[in-house]
Protein backbone atom coordinates (compact mmCIF):
# COMPACT_ATOMS: atom_id res chain seq x y z
CA UNK A 1 0.00 0.00 0.00
CA UNK A 2 1.63 3.51 -0.68
CA UNK A 3 -0.19 6.02 -2.89
CA UNK A 4 -3.94 7.02 -1.60
CA UNK A 5 -7.23 5.60 -3.63
CA UNK A 6 -9.59 7.36 -4.61
CA UNK A 7 -12.12 6.57 -1.86
CA UNK A 8 -9.09 8.02 0.71
CA UNK A 9 -8.73 11.14 -1.33
CA UNK A 10 -12.47 11.71 -0.83
CA UNK A 11 -12.49 11.37 2.74
CA UNK A 12 -9.53 13.94 3.40
CA UNK A 13 -11.89 16.30 1.48
CA UNK A 14 -13.64 16.18 4.81
CA UNK A 15 -10.79 15.64 7.22
CA UNK A 16 -11.21 18.86 9.02
CA UNK A 17 -14.15 17.03 10.95
CA UNK A 18 -12.06 14.43 12.09
CA UNK A 19 -9.83 15.80 13.88
CA UNK A 20 -11.18 15.46 17.32
CA UNK A 21 -12.67 12.20 16.91
CA UNK A 22 -11.49 8.56 17.85
CA UNK A 23 -11.57 7.16 14.22
CA UNK A 24 -12.25 3.20 13.90
CA UNK A 25 -11.49 2.54 9.76
CA UNK A 26 -12.61 -0.66 8.27
CA UNK A 27 -13.44 -2.26 5.33
CA UNK A 28 -11.93 -3.04 2.00
CA UNK A 29 -8.80 -0.69 3.39
CA UNK A 30 -6.17 -0.51 0.33
CA UNK A 31 -4.08 2.25 1.68
CA UNK A 32 -2.20 3.84 4.61
CA UNK A 33 -4.65 7.11 4.96
CA UNK A 34 -4.85 5.60 8.57
CA UNK A 35 -1.30 6.92 9.31
CA UNK A 36 -1.68 10.08 7.80
CA UNK A 37 -5.13 11.30 8.76
CA UNK A 38 -5.65 13.87 11.43
CA UNK A 39 -7.30 12.77 14.75
CA UNK A 40 -7.24 12.43 18.24
CA UNK A 41 -6.88 8.40 17.70
CA UNK A 42 -7.13 6.23 15.16
CA UNK A 43 -7.85 2.64 14.89
CA UNK A 44 -7.90 -0.07 12.02
CA UNK A 45 -10.00 -3.18 12.11
CA UNK A 46 -8.78 -5.28 8.40
CA UNK A 47 -9.43 -8.57 7.59
CA UNK A 48 -6.60 -8.61 4.94
CA UNK A 49 -3.47 -9.84 6.43
CA UNK A 50 -1.13 -8.23 3.77
CA UNK A 51 -3.22 -4.48 4.38
CA UNK A 52 -2.65 -5.24 8.08
CA UNK A 53 1.10 -5.75 7.59
CA UNK A 54 1.65 -2.36 5.69
CA UNK A 55 -0.52 -0.76 8.91
CA UNK A 56 1.14 -2.29 11.70
CA UNK A 57 4.80 -0.93 11.17
CA UNK A 58 3.30 2.71 12.54
CA UNK A 59 0.06 1.62 14.50
CA UNK A 60 0.95 -1.10 16.27
CA UNK A 61 -1.96 -2.72 18.21
CA UNK A 62 -4.11 -0.16 17.15
CA UNK A 63 -4.35 -2.34 13.72
CA UNK A 64 -6.33 -5.43 13.96
CA UNK A 65 -6.34 -8.34 11.94
CA UNK A 66 -9.45 -11.03 11.96
CA UNK A 67 -12.59 -11.48 10.89
CA UNK A 68 -14.87 -9.43 13.58
CA UNK A 69 -13.48 -6.53 15.74
CA UNK A 70 -14.10 -7.35 19.19
CA UNK A 71 -16.01 -4.31 21.82
CA UNK A 72 -12.98 -3.68 23.69
CA UNK A 73 -10.93 -2.47 20.59
CA UNK A 74 -13.70 -0.44 19.15
CA UNK A 75 -15.63 0.74 22.49
CA UNK A 76 -13.16 4.03 22.36
CA UNK A 77 -14.01 5.12 18.97
CA UNK A 78 -16.72 7.46 18.44
CA UNK A 79 -16.69 8.08 14.96
CA UNK A 80 -16.60 4.43 11.75
CA UNK A 81 -14.76 5.26 8.35
CA UNK A 82 -15.78 2.24 6.37
CA UNK A 83 -14.57 1.51 3.38
CA UNK A 84 -16.92 -0.44 0.83
CA UNK A 85 -16.29 -3.45 -0.68
CA UNK A 86 -16.63 -5.11 -4.11
CA UNK A 87 -19.44 -7.44 -2.87
CA UNK A 88 -22.63 -6.20 -1.09
CA UNK A 89 -22.74 -9.28 1.10
CA UNK A 90 -19.93 -8.84 2.32
CA UNK A 91 -20.38 -5.43 3.32
CA UNK A 92 -23.83 -6.28 4.91
CA UNK A 93 -21.64 -8.81 7.00
CA UNK A 94 -18.67 -6.65 8.17
CA UNK A 95 -21.27 -3.35 8.60
CA UNK A 96 -23.62 -5.66 10.79
CA UNK A 97 -20.70 -7.08 12.72
CA UNK A 98 -18.92 -3.94 13.21
CA UNK A 99 -22.39 -2.10 14.35
CA UNK A 100 -23.07 -4.75 16.80
CA UNK A 101 -19.82 -3.98 18.69
CA UNK A 102 -20.16 -0.10 18.41
CA UNK A 103 -22.11 2.54 20.38
CA UNK A 104 -25.50 3.79 19.35
CA UNK A 105 -25.34 7.05 17.57
CA UNK A 106 -22.00 6.83 16.45
CA UNK A 107 -21.10 8.87 13.51
CA UNK A 108 -20.97 6.35 10.45
CA UNK A 109 -18.79 7.45 7.08
CA UNK A 110 -18.90 4.74 4.22
CA UNK A 111 -17.09 5.06 1.08
CA UNK A 112 -16.69 3.40 -1.99
CA UNK A 113 -16.35 3.46 -5.85
CA UNK A 114 -19.66 3.73 -7.47
CA UNK A 115 -19.00 0.43 -9.42
CA UNK A 116 -19.29 -1.21 -6.25
CA UNK A 117 -22.34 -0.86 -5.35
CA UNK A 118 -21.78 1.75 -2.71
CA UNK A 119 -25.03 3.82 -3.47
CA UNK A 120 -26.86 1.16 -2.07
CA UNK A 121 -26.24 1.38 1.80
CA UNK A 122 -28.95 3.16 2.63
CA UNK A 123 -31.06 -0.05 1.60
CA UNK A 124 -29.05 -2.99 3.12
CA UNK A 125 -28.55 -0.51 6.07
CA UNK A 126 -32.45 -0.34 6.29
CA UNK A 127 -33.97 -0.29 10.14
CA UNK A 128 -30.14 0.14 11.57
CA UNK A 129 -28.98 3.30 10.04
CA UNK A 130 -30.22 5.95 7.67
CA UNK A 131 -27.74 7.47 4.96
CA UNK A 132 -27.21 10.58 3.04
CA UNK A 133 -24.47 11.36 0.31
CA UNK A 134 -22.29 13.98 1.16
CA UNK A 135 -20.10 13.77 -1.20
CA UNK A 136 -19.02 12.41 -4.93
CA UNK A 137 -15.52 12.58 -6.75
CA UNK A 138 -13.50 10.14 -8.22
CA UNK A 139 -15.94 7.69 -9.37
CA UNK A 140 -16.36 7.47 -5.30
CA UNK A 141 -19.21 8.13 -3.06
CA UNK A 142 -19.24 9.58 0.43
CA UNK A 143 -22.30 8.97 2.22
CA UNK A 144 -22.79 10.05 6.33
CA UNK A 145 -25.32 8.40 8.70
CA UNK A 146 -25.63 7.33 12.40
CA UNK A 147 -26.03 4.13 13.78
CA UNK A 148 -29.84 4.67 15.11
CA UNK A 149 -30.51 1.33 17.01
CA UNK A 150 -28.32 -1.51 18.61
CA UNK A 151 -27.38 -4.03 16.09
CA UNK A 152 -27.28 -8.16 16.93
CA UNK A 153 -24.85 -10.39 15.06
CA UNK A 154 -24.25 -13.93 15.25
CA UNK A 155 -21.35 -15.07 12.56
CA UNK A 156 -23.59 -18.50 12.29
CA UNK A 157 -25.99 -17.00 10.52
CA UNK A 158 -23.83 -16.03 7.17
CA UNK A 159 -22.67 -19.36 6.65
CA UNK A 160 -23.23 -20.72 3.10
CA UNK A 161 -22.30 -24.58 1.44
CA UNK A 162 -22.62 -26.32 -1.32
CA UNK A 163 -21.45 -30.05 -2.98
CA UNK A 164 -18.21 -30.31 -5.12
CA UNK A 165 -18.08 -34.14 -5.81
CA UNK A 166 -18.53 -35.72 -2.39
CA UNK A 167 -17.13 -32.66 -0.72
CA UNK A 168 -19.11 -29.98 1.52
CA UNK A 169 -17.35 -26.24 0.92
CA UNK A 170 -18.36 -23.86 3.67
CA UNK A 171 -17.95 -20.51 2.87
CA UNK A 172 -18.66 -17.16 4.60
CA UNK A 173 -19.65 -13.80 2.74
CA UNK A 174 -16.64 -12.27 0.01
CA UNK A 175 -14.97 -15.53 -0.26
CA UNK A 176 -14.20 -16.36 -4.13
CA UNK A 177 -16.70 -18.85 -5.61
CA UNK A 178 -19.21 -17.84 -2.24
CA UNK A 179 -21.96 -20.08 -3.88
CA UNK A 180 -19.80 -22.37 -6.17
CA UNK A 181 -17.36 -23.73 -7.35
CA UNK A 182 -15.90 -21.34 -9.95
CA UNK A 183 -14.73 -22.12 -13.63
CA UNK A 184 -11.15 -22.06 -13.27
CA UNK A 185 -10.87 -24.29 -10.22
CA UNK A 186 -12.82 -26.99 -11.78
CA UNK A 187 -10.30 -27.15 -14.43
CA UNK A 188 -7.50 -27.41 -12.24
CA UNK A 189 -9.07 -29.95 -10.36
CA UNK A 190 -9.97 -31.80 -13.17
CA UNK A 191 -5.89 -32.68 -14.27
CA UNK A 192 -5.37 -34.17 -11.17
CA UNK A 193 -6.38 -37.71 -12.51
CA UNK A 194 -3.15 -39.91 -10.78
CA UNK A 195 -3.25 -40.43 -7.08
CA UNK A 196 -1.35 -37.89 -5.11
CA UNK A 197 1.31 -38.61 -2.51
CA UNK A 198 3.68 -36.36 -0.29
CA UNK A 199 2.90 -32.93 0.89
CA UNK A 200 1.02 -30.30 -0.88
CA UNK A 201 0.54 -26.37 -0.17
CA UNK A 202 -2.51 -24.37 -1.52
CA UNK A 203 -2.07 -20.70 -1.52
CA UNK A 204 -5.24 -17.91 -1.75
CA UNK A 205 -7.29 -21.22 -0.72
CA UNK A 206 -10.76 -19.46 -0.46
CA UNK A 207 -12.85 -21.53 1.04
CA UNK A 208 -10.27 -24.52 0.70
CA UNK A 209 -12.20 -26.28 -2.33
CA UNK A 210 -9.11 -27.39 -3.69
CA UNK A 211 -7.20 -29.29 -1.16
CA UNK A 212 -10.44 -30.65 0.70
CA UNK A 213 -11.66 -32.28 -3.48
CA UNK A 214 -7.72 -33.44 -3.15
CA UNK A 215 -7.51 -34.38 0.55
CA UNK A 216 -10.40 -36.49 0.06
CA UNK A 217 -9.07 -38.48 -3.07
CA UNK A 218 -5.51 -39.26 -1.37
CA UNK A 219 -6.16 -39.62 2.52
CA UNK A 220 -2.42 -40.19 2.44
CA UNK A 221 -1.80 -36.48 1.10
CA UNK A 222 -0.32 -33.43 4.06
CA UNK A 223 -2.66 -30.74 3.35
CA UNK A 224 -1.57 -26.56 3.94
CA UNK A 225 -3.57 -24.19 3.38
CA UNK A 226 -3.09 -20.34 3.57
CA UNK A 227 -4.62 -17.26 2.77
CA UNK A 228 -4.74 -13.48 3.61
CA UNK A 229 -8.22 -13.14 4.28
CA UNK A 230 -9.68 -13.68 7.54
CA UNK A 231 -13.01 -14.95 6.20
CA UNK A 232 -11.21 -17.72 4.05
CA UNK A 233 -9.32 -18.88 7.26
CA UNK A 234 -12.58 -19.44 8.65
CA UNK A 235 -14.08 -20.99 5.89
CA UNK A 236 -11.33 -23.41 5.09
CA UNK A 237 -10.91 -24.35 8.83
CA UNK A 238 -14.69 -25.00 8.54
CA UNK A 239 -14.49 -27.06 5.03
CA UNK A 240 -11.91 -29.13 6.38
CA UNK A 241 -13.96 -29.62 9.96
CA UNK A 242 -17.14 -30.54 7.91
CA UNK A 243 -15.23 -33.17 5.51
CA UNK A 244 -13.36 -34.84 8.36
CA UNK A 245 -9.65 -33.82 6.86
CA UNK A 246 -6.92 -32.99 8.71
CA UNK A 247 -4.77 -29.96 7.39
CA UNK A 248 -3.04 -26.72 8.50
CA UNK A 249 -4.26 -23.83 7.83
CA UNK A 250 -2.19 -20.36 8.31
CA UNK A 251 -2.97 -16.91 7.60
CA UNK A 252 0.26 -15.81 5.22
CA UNK A 253 0.93 -13.04 2.60
CA UNK A 254 2.11 -15.71 0.01
CA UNK A 255 4.86 -17.43 1.33
CA UNK A 256 5.25 -15.48 4.66
CA UNK A 257 4.57 -17.70 7.03
CA UNK A 258 5.02 -20.79 5.06
CA UNK A 259 8.41 -22.93 6.25
CA UNK A 260 7.91 -26.43 4.93
CA UNK A 261 8.95 -27.23 1.51
CA UNK A 262 5.99 -29.26 -0.42
CA UNK A 263 5.83 -32.15 -3.65
CA UNK A 264 2.89 -29.92 -4.55
CA UNK A 265 1.75 -25.99 -4.87
CA UNK A 266 -1.69 -25.57 -6.30
CA UNK A 267 -3.11 -22.39 -6.78
CA UNK A 268 -5.91 -20.81 -8.67
CA UNK A 269 -4.56 -17.14 -7.98
CA UNK A 270 -6.24 -13.66 -7.44
CA UNK A 271 -5.49 -11.03 -9.62
CA UNK A 272 -7.19 -8.32 -7.86
CA UNK A 273 -7.29 -6.79 -4.39
CA UNK A 274 -10.73 -5.23 -4.27
CA UNK A 275 -11.34 -3.57 -7.09
CA UNK A 276 -8.04 -3.04 -8.81
CA UNK A 277 -6.21 -5.96 -11.04
CA UNK A 278 -3.02 -6.91 -9.23
CA UNK A 279 -0.82 -9.03 -9.97
CA UNK A 280 1.71 -9.12 -7.59
CA UNK A 281 0.46 -11.95 -5.39
CA UNK A 282 0.63 -14.12 -8.16
CA UNK A 283 3.96 -12.87 -9.00
CA UNK A 284 5.36 -13.81 -5.71
CA UNK A 285 3.92 -17.22 -5.93
CA UNK A 286 5.92 -17.91 -8.92
CA UNK A 287 9.05 -16.40 -8.31
CA UNK A 288 9.32 -17.42 -5.08
CA UNK A 289 8.04 -20.89 -5.29
CA UNK A 290 11.34 -23.14 -5.74
CA UNK A 291 12.11 -21.84 -2.16
CA UNK A 292 9.24 -23.74 -1.21
CA UNK A 293 9.22 -26.62 -3.64
CA UNK A 294 11.13 -29.95 -2.81
CA UNK A 295 13.43 -30.91 -5.78
CA UNK A 296 11.05 -32.40 -8.31
CA UNK A 297 8.04 -30.86 -6.89
CA UNK A 298 5.50 -29.13 -8.96
CA UNK A 299 3.85 -25.94 -8.90
CA UNK A 300 0.34 -25.72 -10.90
CA UNK A 301 -2.18 -22.84 -11.50
CA UNK A 302 -4.94 -21.82 -13.15
CA UNK A 303 -5.14 -18.37 -14.70
CA UNK A 304 -6.78 -15.94 -17.43
CA UNK A 305 -5.35 -17.05 -20.87
CA UNK A 306 -4.60 -13.35 -20.89
CA UNK A 307 -2.19 -13.00 -17.85
CA UNK A 308 1.29 -12.69 -18.26
CA UNK A 309 2.49 -15.63 -16.08
CA UNK A 310 4.46 -18.17 -19.20
CA UNK A 311 7.31 -15.85 -19.36
CA UNK A 312 7.66 -15.34 -15.49
CA UNK A 313 7.16 -18.96 -15.24
CA UNK A 314 9.85 -19.94 -17.80
CA UNK A 315 12.43 -17.48 -16.05
CA UNK A 316 11.36 -18.96 -12.64
CA UNK A 317 11.85 -22.59 -13.53
CA UNK A 318 13.68 -22.51 -16.75
CA UNK A 319 10.29 -23.96 -18.71
CA UNK A 320 6.52 -24.92 -17.96
CA UNK A 321 3.73 -27.04 -19.85
CA UNK A 322 0.37 -26.06 -20.11
CA UNK A 323 -1.80 -29.13 -19.29
CA UNK A 324 -5.30 -28.11 -19.72
CA UNK A 325 -6.96 -24.97 -21.33
CA UNK A 326 -10.66 -23.81 -22.32
CA UNK A 327 -11.11 -20.65 -24.38
CA UNK A 328 -10.75 -18.28 -20.79
CA UNK A 329 -8.20 -20.29 -19.11
CA UNK A 330 -4.77 -21.92 -18.72
CA UNK A 331 -3.47 -24.56 -15.72
CA UNK A 332 0.01 -24.23 -16.28
CA UNK A 333 2.54 -26.69 -14.52
CA UNK A 334 6.43 -26.01 -13.81
CA UNK A 335 8.59 -28.11 -12.15
CA UNK A 336 11.84 -27.94 -9.91
CA UNK A 337 14.74 -29.55 -11.04
CA UNK A 338 16.49 -31.73 -8.85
Amino acid sequence: MSALTPASEVILRHSEQFGSHHLLLAGDIQDTLATQIDATSVRVHTNQYHHWQSLIRTLGDNALFGLVAEKGFTQSCDTLIYYWPKSKQEARFQLRSLFSVLPKDIDIFVVGENRSGVRSVDKLMEGMATFRKIDSARRCSLFYGRLEHEVLFDQENWWNSYQVENVTVNTLPGIFSQDGLDVGSRLLLSTFDKPLSGNLLDIACGAGVLAAVLGKKNPELALTLSDVNAAAIASSKATLKANKLKGHVVVSNVYSNIEDKFNWIISNPPFHDGLKTNLQAADDLIRQAPNYLKPGGKLRIVANAFLPYPDLLDKTFGNHEIIAQTGKFKVYQATKKF
